[in-house]
């Protein structure tokens, strides 16, 4: 997401968060080293400044997540339309969405499962996180609907906040004309602001990764870092998986398309994704290319493009489902965190829910992520942590996220008439 009007960019830049990644890592070393000499009282009293810069950027998190997931779901519910005229055209859009999205969380699940990149870092618990009871499926069902969503906003239960803002969002979109209006601009108009908050909270990430970084490897030493080379190769794989064997296929047996030919076309449009990061600052070139390259119709493009950069995150679901499971990993050896079946089905729910809407919050993945952590009782503070080396995948997973798009327009279109590379044919 670029940064607000009149804001420099250089603070937001991802060398930014690199430099406080190894200023973080090379500080703590020196006080971890140095805590024989020191003692730990003086070690603990150096540590307390940072201890406080980390705690307050996650209280602001914790701040920000409610509302900003609230209204981003509402305001990507009111999006998709009133679904009485929804078309078929906009069913099957929206079943390949969430069937791709699905898809790649399952992907993520199985390959952080095999690695497993956090086990061995034995990480404890904060003493205010105490560890989540076990939970069945049947639970996750009945916890999904609140009692109380003032109550479920207090106790930030994302789960709960998830399944409002769709029955809202779905809501608003089937009322009168009058009232649907004010309602969606009210709803738009909140995320905006939430969106313009969360520009100013994370403008600060690079000092909030600092600390974390400084605190951990003060504690502990640079070995309890050893797991995030492991997680990225981890995220890395999963996403090429994704990437260049699941929706190639998908575009050979759906799209009926050469999976080549189809990347040829669309080209422009992956790298433009891949530099900036941004599904809907791409949105235009993959418009074009699509349409003028692709061959597939304005009808079927108009539709289903925009519609995908707003809730088709393949890449960004899948990344969340693994560097959630990473951080249980992290914490699970030493502070008796349960990671059950159960809980792993509950990180594919929140995550294929949060999906809806994500597109248009700043660093999605970073927020999304505190979603399912709180979801799962897990500290936020392992969003900071794989935040570090988040920038390089940021960018690879735009550029799925973009790739499903575009497969889905040429796989609606083939179905809607319009088929794509009609060259090709």
């Amino acid at each position: 997401m670029s940064p607000l009007p009149g804001q420099r960019s250089a603070w937001r830049s991802p060398w930014a968060v690199m430099i406080a990644l190894g200023a973080g890592a090379l500080g703590g070393l020196a006080l971890h080293l140095a805590t024989p000499t020191l003692g730990p009282e003086l070690t603990a009293l150096l540590l307390t400044p940072i201890d406080l810069i980390a705690d307050i950027f996650l209280r602001l998190l914790r701040m920000l997540v409610a509302p900003l997931v609230l209204f981003s779901i509402m305001s990507g519910m009111v999006g998709i339309g009133d679904p009485r005229r929804l078309s078929r055209l906009g069913l099957r859009t929206f079943a390949y969405y969430m069937g791709t999205s699905l898809v790649a969380i399952v992907t993520g699940m199985l390959l952080v499962n095999l690695i497993r990149p956090g086990i061995g870092a034995d990480l404890a618990l904060p003493e205010a996180t105490a560890p989540a009871s076990s939970v069945g499926a049947l639970d996750i069902l009945r916890r999904l609907v609140p009692e109380n969503i003032f109550d479920a906003l207090v106790r930030l239960d994302m789960l709960q906040i998830i399944f409002f803002a769709l029955l809202a969002g779905f809501a608003i979109t089937t009322l009168p004309d009058r009232h649907r209006e004010v309602l969606s601009r009210g709803a738009e108009s909140l995320f905006e602001l939430m969106t313009r908050l969360a520009h100013v909270v994370l403008g600060v990430l690079p000092v909030a990764v600092f600390a974390l970084l400084f605190r951990i490897v003060a504690h502990g030493g640079v070995s309890r870092l050893g797991g995030l080379g492991w997680y990225f190769m981890t995220v890395l794989t999963a996403l090429l998986i994704h990437g260049l064997l699941t929706l190639p296929l998908i575009a050979r047996l759906l799209a009926g398309v050469s999976p080549r030919r189809w990347a040829a076309a669309v080209g422009q449009a992956l790298i433009t994704a891949f530099s900036t990061s941004s599904s809907s600052a791409t949105l235009p070139v993959t418009l074009e290319t699509v349409e003028k390259k692709g061959g597939v119709s304005n009808e079927v493009s108009s539709f289903v493009l925009p519609l995908g950069a707003t809730i088709n995150m393949d890449g960004t679901a899948l990344y969340e489902c693994i560097a959630t499971i990473f951080i249980a990993q992290y914490y699970a050896s030493s502070s008796g965190y349960e990671l059950t079946v159960s809980r792993q089905l509950m990180v594919v729910f929140t995550a294929l829910l949060a999906s809806i809407g994500a597109a248009g919050i700043p660093s999605a993945g970073l927020v999304m992520m505190t979603v399912i952590l709180q979801a799962l009782d897990l500290p936020l503070e392992g969003a900071l942590l794989v935040a570090a080396v988040d920038r390089p995948l940021d960018m690879v997973r735009t550029a799925i996220n973009v790739w499903s798009d575009t497969i889905g327009a040429a796989v609606i279109g083939r179905y809607e008439g319009s088929p794509p590379l009609p060259d090709e044919a």
